[in-house]
């Protein structure tokens, strides 16, 4: 518990807005080793790609525990903090999923306000600050200081009038820091007037999604970003490269 706690305090401390930490997001051992192996010592896993790779869809198409399952397999064969996307929760209890994530080895979680099981509904801004604050305090009674990052989809969902988008987005995140969460996610890709506003106005820090294939660390970080993630752009990335390798031998 105690390494469980020291990695989750360094997790933490990577987020710096202007010098973002990158989290490459993977999948399974293999792609954290090679993540690992190019010299990152932070890892994301994501759902998505998770998904992908035992054959399910994504947006809870999998369990809870066949998440865990695999995040056992890439704790043990990579010394990194490791951040887990748990989509909406599963419908799990925050005890359930906190005591999950941390007996699978992982020391931060990625929650958004898609509620799969509920039709993909949006979680109003107060209940899904609540169900942040409720994960708070499962890791509070812990000795692991599980780090929250904390996901709303108004934009990649297009919910309500694109004018006051921003705004609302940055009124529900506050919500969400008040919360107990330590970084925020307005995921989607944003004009650069956006980043910057949504790190400024924000009191934690802001997590960005790039491609990895062509994103630019340090525009990013000119923007505020504290954290840097890829989704499923780099599993994607990757299977465009096999696709052209392999066709070479059809």
């Amino acid at each position: 518990m105690t390494n469980l706690s020291q990695k989750a305090a360094t997790l933490l401390e990577l987020h710096q807005p202007g010098n973002p930490v990158v989290l490459p997001t993977v999948w399974d051992a293999w792609s954290a080793n090679l993540a690992v192996s190019a010299g990152f010592t932070a890892l994301t896993v994501g759902s998505h790609p998770v998904s992908d790779s035992i054959g399910k869809p994504d947006n809870e198409g999998i369990t809870f525990d066949e998440l865990l399952t695999r995040i056992s397999q890439i704790s043990s064969a990579v010394d990194a903090p490791l951040s887990v996307d748990i989509e909406s929760g599963y419908g799990e209890d925050p005890k359930r999923l906190i005591d999950g994530l941390i007996s699978a080895g992982a020391v931060g979680l990625n929650i958004e306000d898609t509620v799969h099981s509920e039709g993909g509904r949006l979680r109003e801004a107060q209940e899904h600050a609540d169900f942040v604050g409720a994960l708070r305090s499962a890791s509070d009674a812990t000795d692991v200081h599980v780090v929250i990052n904390a996901r709303t989809d108004l934009f990649v969902k297009a919910i309500g009038d694109e004018n006051d988008r921003v705004d609302r987005a940055i009124a529900r995140m506050k919500l969400a820091a008040e919360a107990g969460a330590d970084s925020l996610y307005p995921v989607g890709f944003h004009s650069d007037a956006d980043y910057k506003r949504l790190a400024e106005e924000l009191p934690l820090p802001i997590n960005a999604i790039a491609n990895p294939a062509e994103g630019d660390l340090s525009h990013f970080a000119s923007l505020g970003v504290g954290r840097i993630s890829f989704g499923p752009i780099f599993q994607m990335v990757l299977a465009k490269r096999a696709e052209e390798v392999l066709a070479r031998w059809k």
